[in-house]
């Protein structure tokens, strides 16, 4: 129920979401900003506690960040009619977006010219990517020296064993950062014997779900039900699970189709995690984008709206966070295995590695650049180049 004092309508909480969706490039850390500016310090609709309860429970449980932030904030004075729109309306115009860029690929994919800008646009991808990795390493683990590797070996461990399994495999295993969760809460918060019975039964529930067949849509639903589940922090944490599923498992995509998809998310407004409207409308047309894109985002809306009301609690148990930071070190160690293995795959000469480590030295010394702007850059060059 409404709360009498909201300084602000349903409708006009419905409008900046849809503004936001269209127009807030930058990635998570760069949408979050945005709504503290908008939402907290500019317009005061929400409160500064609020805020930072939103984004502790957007960090804490699995799903997109900024999404999952967006959720939390239309819950806070409309509960789930407002949780359902702003999460809607964040997502809907980027999901449009990557929806008519998927009939845009369709029909002229195969043509020299859309092909000369995706292979600019691809070495691009991997040096932004690589450049995330790295700083989602040093904020979820700690720093590259002595006193970050003594007092989070354990992490640093699971993050290891992600990056080499991964790498050795070209695959990621969900059962590894189940693991890594259970082994890390163990360690530094061991739940009570009545937790301990939950966690077994919720593992036992999940072992051989995923391998019921399906008709494909039902399959799409499936894996990105399983991907959604599984992104904690940052949108660029699903790449490992779509990269495995959609292109070495399930042969829905090849190398350079999957790398395009990422190029597609980097280059259109929200989040990130809407690169699997693309990668859907590639496999199954306009359906299979639907089911990709409400399979993935499902988790996140369950995951914020369900626990939103006894948010104080939940945040404060030790045993919940360290199961969640086990989880993150060795999605992150996937996350850099898999760069390893597309980058691999996709940097084949020096124009390519040079675009690469280019763009890595413009995001971290020219903060001006944004990552969209360099990606259409590299882009347009190729295509200027191949012109020439």
């Amino acid at each position: 129920m409404k709360n009498q004092s909201v300084p602000y309508s349903l409708r006009q909480i419905l409008i900046y979401f849809l503004k936001l969706g269209t127009t807030g490039f930058g990635g998570p850390v760069a949408l979050v900003g945005y709504m503290h500016k908008d939402l907290v310090e500019d317009r005061k609709w929400i409160s500064a506690e609020e805020y930072k309860q939103g984004l502790a429970l957007a960090q804490l449980a699995p799903g997109p960040l900024a999404a999952q932030l967006g959720i939390y904030l239309g819950f806070v004075h409309y509960r789930i009619l407002g949780a359902t729109l702003a999460g809607i309306a964040f997502v809907l115009p980027s999901f449009i977006m990557v929806v008519l860029l998927g009939m845009a690929y369709r029909l002229y994919g195969g043509l020299s010219w859309m092909q000369s800008i995706f292979y600019g646009v691809g070495s691009s991808v991997i040096g932004i990517i690589l450049l995330s990795v790295y700083k989602l390493t040093l904020k979820s683990i700690g720093a590259l020296d002595v006193s970050s590797l003594k007092k989070n070996w354990l992490l640093w461990v699971f993050f290891g064993m992600a990056l080499i399994i991964t790498t050795v495999t070209k695959q990621e295993h969900v059962l590894l950062f189940v693991i890594s969760g259970v082994l890390y809460m163990l360690v530094q918060a061991p739940p009570s014997f009545k937790q301990h019975a939950a966690w077994i039964l919720l593992i036992l529930s999940h072992a051989g779900f995923w391998d019921y067949e399906t008709s494909k849509l039902e399959k799409i639903a499936l894996f990105f039900l399983k991907a959604g589940t599984f992104v904690f922090g940052s949108g660029l944490a699903i790449i490992p699970f779509l990269h495995s599923g959609v292109v070495n498992e399930n042969h829905w995509l090849n190398e350079q189709q999957f790398l395009d998809s990422v190029a597609v998310a980097m280059i259109t407004p929200g989040p990130v995690v809407i690169t699997v409207g693309f990668i859907g409308y590639l496999i199954s047309g306009f359906f299979g984008a639907v089911v990709a894109a409400l399979a993935t985002f499902l988790p996140c809306y369950l995951f914020t709206v369900l626990p939103a009301p006894y948010f104080n609690k939940i945040a404060k148990n030790e045993s919940i966070k360290a199961f969640v930071n086990g989880i993150t070190a060795s999605v992150i160690g996937a996350l850099a295995g898999a760069v390893l293995v597309i980058a691999t795959q996709n940097i084949v000469d020096i124009q390519t590695a040079a675009i690469a480590v280019l763009r890595i030295y413009m995001l971290i010394y020219f903060k001006m650049f944004k990552e969209p702007y360099l990606i259409l850059i590299s882009g347009l060059i190729r295509l200027i180049i191949k012109g020439l």
